[in-house]
């Protein structure tokens, strides 16, 4: 009796032992990633902090452009009309009063127009929020026209509300996954796109910065754990394999980045100066795209094999990696159809206009649209296929050699 209470107090001396040092692990991890986030963050904007961000303008010759917020006074000419052909949509012009809401001009009021297409521009009322265009002529005198109606309080309440469903059916989980799309979200914008504006290697620079998002949003959602370090490095492998595979079909194919549909004013600005590597985007796109749905993948197959463990602790390793490709196969159908889906959705409307246009197979598939979207598609699929059995191996490995 003696000896079953002293094993068991050894039994939960250890479990706290090895929890303590888990928890150690995760502050130690997020601690060196938050280093190096800041020391890449400072490095980037390092001139802007030290003498302050410059105001943001355009120059066009003797003229300078800026984009400014305003909000519609008066409403004092209505030109528009149905436009029939374009589902009644109007077209044409409105006079407007505005009161400029920000930069150098604050608080003046403006006469401005509002040129409106069956593709472009909106009707607007009193009280409409916008964002103008203020041209500053080379004599000083100034004009402005209206650039889009303000949309930024709509989207802002869109995301609140979906910030409140993922905290009220998620939890605390929830909670966690909000921390890790902010962090994405941030070393994208902040990050990435600077430093592949700076010259920085497309394809190389994005692998590395998908590596460091998926380990430290990992580290956020469960720690320093075995589950975590297999799900880690199972999306490392199955995006690495999507880039791989993306890189050879592209080679193969004699396409690659300058054919993207956005790649011209890319291309225009770096002409100008700029020195963006525009070939390897279509790679790049293809990690960011494939990165979400590996991790998914990744991150059920290690938790459900160490849910399996837990049940059956005498599971050899080789039952183990069979059980996490059965739960694998079971997710590959509906996240593959997931990502082929979420391309062909992103340029739906060209897909119809092709579709209307009759053309024949071959010419079809031997589009640029057809091919980028295809190996796009594809690629992702592929990496994350892949991704199920190299992450039931080493979720399988690292179980059975951490029970020994």
């Amino acid at each position: 009796m003696k000896n079953g209470k002293k094993t068991s107090k050894q039994n939960t001396g250890r479990q706290s032992g090895k929890s303590v040092l888990r928890e150690r692990s995760t502050v130690i991890v997020l601690a060196i990633a938050a280093t190096v986030f800041l020391i890449a963050f400072f490095s980037l904007y390092s001139e802007d902090i030290l003498h302050g961000a410059a105001d943001i303008f355009w120059e066009y010759g003797d003229e300078i452009i800026e984009f400014e917020k305003a909000r519609v006074t008066k409403v004092v000419a209505d030109g528009l009309e149905d436009d029939d052909v374009a589902d009644g949509a109007s077209v044409g012009s409105q006079e407007l009063e505005v009161v400029i809401g920000s930069g150098r001009y604050k608080g003046e009021t403006m006469t401005v127009y509002n040129y409106i297409g069956p593709l472009s521009g909106v009707a607007l009322e009193e009280g409409d929020g916008v964002t103008v265009t203020i041209k500053t002529h080379g004599d000083g005198s100034h004009s402005a026209t209206v650039y889009e109606f303000n949309r930024i309080p709509i989207l802002a309440g869109f995301l609140i509300l979906f910030f409140a469903v993922t905290l009220l059916v998620g939890g605390r989980t929830g909670l966690k996954s909000l921390i890790d799309l902010v962090f994405t979200v941030i070393c994208l914008f902040t990050v990435l796109i600077p430093l592949l504006l700076k010259g920085a290697p497309t394809v190389i620079t994005t692998f590395v910065i998908c590596a460091y998002i998926a380990l430290v949003c990992f580290t956020i959602l469960g720690g320093v754990h075995r589950k975590t370090v297999s799900a880690f490095l199972g999306t490392l492998s199955g995006t690495f394999l999507a880039m791989v595979f993306g890189m050879a079909v592209q080679f193969l194919g004699k396409i690659d980045g300058l054919r993207l549909e956005d790649a011209e004013p890319l291309l225009q600005m770096k002409r100008a100066g700029a020195v963006i590597g525009l070939r390897g985007l279509l790679t790049a796109g293809i990690i960011i795209s494939a990165l979400g749905a590996v991790m998914d993948v990744a991150m059920s197959i290690s938790s459900a094999l160490e849910e399996v463990h837990a049940a059956d602790p005498s599971m050899s390793r080789k039952d183990l990696f069979r059980s996490g490709m059965n739960i694998g196969r079971d997710m590959a159908g509906t996240m593959t159809n997931t990502l082929i889906l979420a391309f062909l959705g992103s340029e739906f409307t060209l897909i119809i206009f092709l579709y209307a246009r009759e053309l024949t197979f071959y010419h079809l598939f031997s589009t640029a649209f057809v091919a980028l979207e295809t190996i796009s598609g594809l690629s992702a699929s592929i990496g994350l296929i892949l991704a199920i059995p190299l992450t039931a191996l080493i979720s399988s490995a690292l179980i059975k050699r951490n029970s020994k």
